[in-house]
């Protein structure tokens, strides 16, 4: 029995044994890493000059590896006119192939060793300086200015892509490091940073993270390592020396973890390390990773050897059409400047909408929106590993879609929202009540936003939405009919008999104190009261002479009646 229990342990620990071994590969040295690109950030420059004569001052200086097959060719056919420098401390063989307006440079003592089938005497030797500085100098003397600088390590092929080669706003040749790579006027194909390369995973799972590995060992010299993802739902785990740096230029992944010092785009703050790792050996880092992501595999394991203190790392699967930045012979460069926000690549930002103030049910992108009614707003951003980031809205505004587009600025409400329902995101709401009298129905939402991480702000990048509008309808307006109950007619009824009494009573008062008699001649009132059937009578007109008959009565009736107003007046 114990013979079974013994032998039921050693099975159990070597089923764990080869678990855990299968969870890690041994790297082996690759020249062409299917997920990792290395491109070295060398000394150059590039320049608006250009000379009177329409030609451009180019310089090549050419490092080659010992390793190296220091073969190269240049392809300057379709090239604008140019003086084009070559210069290099190594011994290399060159095939040329030019038009008759460019015009190649070389030292008298040089090593490079140039071969054409035409155009020989374009093929210059003089005396020049080969330190870079001082060659810039002396090119400035004798050619006015320098078009670029340009560093090159193993170069196997340069060609021209027959286009101008300055740019713009800058006049000087100051050498600093540079991306060779984006220089549009040229195409550079090099031999890459060698490396060593390992996977535990066969094929992609699908909708599944992506876990990558790159490890710098300890002999390394120390160096500011740029890195740009080109996958989604990746997460990366960097491990290097100490005093390296990661940069991130593009946050298209999920989560990462470090060693060393993290920088996010546009920020100054330095995110620290959150665990010490001074063990390079590619087994111990890749059980490091699995540990910190919690997974079981990852899809490729990356070692290299930086030769320069700056370089830039691009990940992405070269077979991958969307990564197209990953090629070495890609014609067009990959800005770091994004297009539609002027700023570099920020984490991926969501806006969702929504009509109640409880954030349950997003809108659709085609469901159209009353202008007069609140909508409501949740920018959110993914998760950068363990390091919460908050989002602060500066700015909206709306742009119609239509051939003649208008622009206004949205004002908006933030909206409180606790740190447990609103995780890397923030809420806000606003009115469109502005967009009534505007004919167009379809518009552009788009918010500019900052990052922040410990008090430190940084340039978040701008969202945008797609908006569909429609104006309030109105209702047409109808009279209204006032409905009259009983106590509202016996209330105006009352009323009416009120206001007659008081009307009355007011004459009465009048009538009072103004002293009239009280006794009123009937047909003399008759005869002045429109309607009376008395009035229709006519007043004989009385003669204002007396007859000689009537004078002495007339007198005594006009002496009498005169001394009554008389005797009053007394």
């Amino acid at each position: 029995m114990e013979g079974q229990v013994a032998r039921f342990a050693l099975v159990l620990c070597i089923a764990v044994a080869a678990s855990a071994s299968s969870q890690t590969c041994d790297p082996v040295k690759v020249d062409d890493n299917p997920w990792v690109y290395v491109k070295e950030s060398l000394i150059g420059c590039w320049t608006s000059f250009i000379r009177e004569d329409k030609a451009e001052v180019h310089i090549l200086n050419l490092n080659f590896a010992a390793t190296d097959s220091k073969m190269f060719s240049l392809e300057m056919n379709n090239a604008k006119p140019m003086n084009l420098i070559l210069t290099s401390p190594d011994t290399a063989y060159g095939l040329y192939n030019i038009n008759t307006d460019v015009n190649i440079y070389i030292n008298n003592d040089s090593t490079i060793v140039l071969h054409g089938n035409q155009h020989h005497s374009n093929v210059h030797k003089q005396d020049f300086p080969t330190q870079d500085e001082e060659l810039v100098k002396w090119a400035t003397q004798k050619f006015g200015g320098v078009t670029s600088f340009t560093t090159i390590r193993n170069l196997q092929t340069v060609s021209s892509t027959g286009i101008k080669g300055t740019k713009p706003g800058f006049p000087y040749c100051i050498l600093r490091n540079e991306d060779a790579f984006e220089k549009h006027f040229m195409k550079i194909k090099a031999s890459s940073l060698a490396s060593k390369y390992c996977s535990t995973q066969q094929q992609n799972r699908g909708d599944a993270a992506e876990l990558h590995i790159i490890n710098i060992p300890e002999n390394a010299i120390t160096c500011n390592v740029s890195l740009r993802i080109d996958t989604e739902k990746t997460s990366v785990f960097l491990r290097g020396p100490q005093g390296t740096t990661w940069t991130f230029l593009e946050l298209k992944h999920t989560q990462f973890g470090s060693n060393n010092d993290i920088l996010l785009p546009t920020m100054t703050h330095r995110i620290q390390p959150r665990f010490t790792l001074n063990i390079d050996n590619a087994q111990d880092v890749q059980r490091r990773a699995l540990d910190h992501f919690k997974a079981s595999t990852f899809t490729s394991y990356t070692e290299l050897e930086p030769k320069e203190s700056m370089v830039l790392l691009v990940l992405g699967k070269k077979d991958n059409p969307a990564a197209i930045s990953l090629s070495v012979t890609e014609t067009v460069p990959t800005p770091v400047i994004a297009i539609s926000t002027n700023a570099p690549h920020q984490m991926p930002l969501l806006m969702q909408l929504y009509t109640s103030p409880d954030y349950r049910s997003p809108l659709d992108p085609n469901t159209k929106v009353q202008s007069d009614k609140r909508i409501y707003a949740e920018i959110s951003g993914h998760t950068l590993g363990d390091i919460f980031l908050t989002i602060k809205v500066i700015s909206c505004f709306v742009r119609s879609t239509g051939s003649c587009p208008v622009q206004k600025e949205l004002p908006f409400m933030p909206e409180t929202c606790s740190l447990n329902s609103c995780p890397n995101s923030t809420r806000l709401s606003f009115f469109l009540d502005q967009l009534q009298e505007l004919t167009s129905t379809t518009w552009d939402l788009e918010c500019s936003v900052k990052l922040c991480y410990s008090e430190k702000c940084g340039d978040g990048g701008r969202v945008k939405r797609n908006l569909e509008v429609t104006q309030p309808c109105l209702q047409p307006q109808t009279q209204q009919c006032f409905d009259f109950g009983l106590p509202g007619v016996l209330g105006i009824a009352f009323g009416g008999f009120l206001i007659g009494v008081l009307l009355i009573g007011a004459l009465w008062f009048i009538k009072i104190k103004t002293g009239y008699p009280t006794a009123l001649d009937i047909s003399s009132t008759a005869a002045n009261l429109p309607g009376c059937p008395c009035s229709g009578v006519k007043r004989q007109p009385v003669s204002t002479i007396p007859s000689p008959s009537e004078n002495s009565s007339a007198n005594a009736s006009i002496g009498s009646t005169q001394s009554t107003p008389t005797s009053s007046m007394a």
